[in-house]
């Protein structure tokens, strides 16, 4: 019986030994493979192995900083490949951009196409002024009594910075921007108001270029939504209409409606202008080019060359200073202040800084007011007054 037992043991061990054997050998192969990607991206990306093991350093902090996870060997290593070109491009946009801080952000594991399609989705390209037929161009106002700083956030018109998550509704985001600061100065309630409800509902298409329509999570327009919003009963909250970054079926309750927004304006593309109606009528929706902004950590941005025709991002304006130092123009420039939706890991806690009174990145050309009702309940307490706040 003894006899029996050894060589059971024997042959247990031996079979232990293979699969350790077996791991390692293919521990090795994977290792190889490893580095050989490796390598070919370093020479593609025309980096020496040293700098390309630095950036893998860098990426893995990234990785940590973000809760950055990728389920298997090959898509670390191509998330590895497009954050060493990511590092390639924000050094190009630093020597472009000056004046900013370029480098590692949120979205340095993507590609430009990816960050486009996930994290922008303004649509109509050519902002100027192809909207006016929509909600016609606002008057013009003086400008000589303007502040020399304003921000709309230190008088309570805006929320807290939101996140569209893997969802090209930033135009929604612009669209109720500019309503909760139109709210809060017609009736002094600060509303955090439902971007779910424009994804899910909206299907609303530009008066001029018929194929520009809200679409969900594939892009809309800020004019878009507002005709959305004027037609049907109104904007619910985001807590009975919460958000999930996905588009689902319309669930829209007109009796949950806490805004209605009664007309929109386009505002001119003079930049006094836009800083008059900024500071006399509440927040602005506005499209940019989002070309520099993927790699944006702060400071005023002010690229030598940003395209101001294709416009791919709704934001909201919601300030300007003064006092922005420009490293191309040596003296302190004014600066806009922008209200993102990328959350609060991205750029200045979730804001943009962006030179002021050089159209910069279009920001100038597709810029609209919202209009909403003043409500006061009446004296018989039926019913409701409206007041414009416009």
């Amino acid at each position: 019986m003894e006899m029996l037992k050894k060589p059971a043991l024997t042959l247990t061990c031996m079979a232990h030994v293979s699969v350790i054997l077996c791991v390692l050998t293919l521990s090795m192969a994977l290792q190889e493979d490893r580095e050989a990607i490796i390598q070919a991206t370093a020479r593609k990306l025309k980096l020496n192995d040293k700098n390309f093991l630095g950036t893998e350093r860098k990426f893995k902090i990234f990785m940590e900083n973000y809760g950055k996870k990728y389920s298997t060997t090959e898509e670390y290593l191509h998330r590895l490949g497009i954050f060493a070109n990511n590092m390639i491009r924000a050094a190009e946009h630093q020597a472009l951009d000056p004046t900013a801080i370029h480098g590692v952000t949120p979205f340095s594991d993507l590609s430009e196409e990816e960050f486009e399609r996930f994290y922008t989705g303004a649509k109509g390209g050519i902002g100027t002024n192809g909207f006016m037929a929509a909600g016609g161009e606002a008057p013009p106002l003086k400008v000589d009594d303007l502040p020399e700083n304003f921000d709309w956030r230190e008088k309570g018109a805006v929320t807290e910075v939101k996140f569209q998550g893997l969802c090209g509704a930033c135009w929604a985001f612009s669209t109720t921007g500019a309503i909760e600061g139109a709210n809060f100065i017609a009736t002094g309630k600060l509303l955090n108001l439902s971007e779910q409800q424009l994804v899910d509902c909206d299907h609303q298409c530009d008066i001029k270029e018929k194929n520009d329509c809200d679409d969900g999570c594939n892009g809309g327009l800020m004019t878009n939504a507002y005709k959305y919003l004027m037609e049907c009963e109104g904007l619910e909250e985001e807590s009975t209409y919460p958000y999930t970054g996905t588009r689902g079926e319309c669930k829209f309750d007109p009796s949950k409606t806490v805004v209605k927004v009664s007309n929109f304006s386009n505002i001119p593309v003079d930049e006094s202008q836009i800083g008059a109606y900024l500071v006399k009528k509440g927040p602005l929706a506005i499209g940019l080019n989002a070309v520099f902004m993927q790699t944006y950590i702060g400071g005023v941005s002010c690229p030598l060359i940003c395209g101001k025709k294709w416009l791919n991002h709704g934001v909201l304006l919601v300030g300007y200073g003064s006092k922005g130092f420009s490293i191309l123009r040596l003296r302190n420039k004014p600066y806009w202040i922008i209200k993102n939706s990328w959350g609060k890991k991205w750029g200045e806690h979730g804001y943009y800084r962006l030179c002021r009174g050089h159209g910069m990145c279009g920001m100038n050309t597709m810029v609209s007011a919202a209009m909403v009702p003043q409500m006061q309940m009446p004296p018989n307490g039926y019913g409701y007054g409206y007041a414009a706040a416009f």
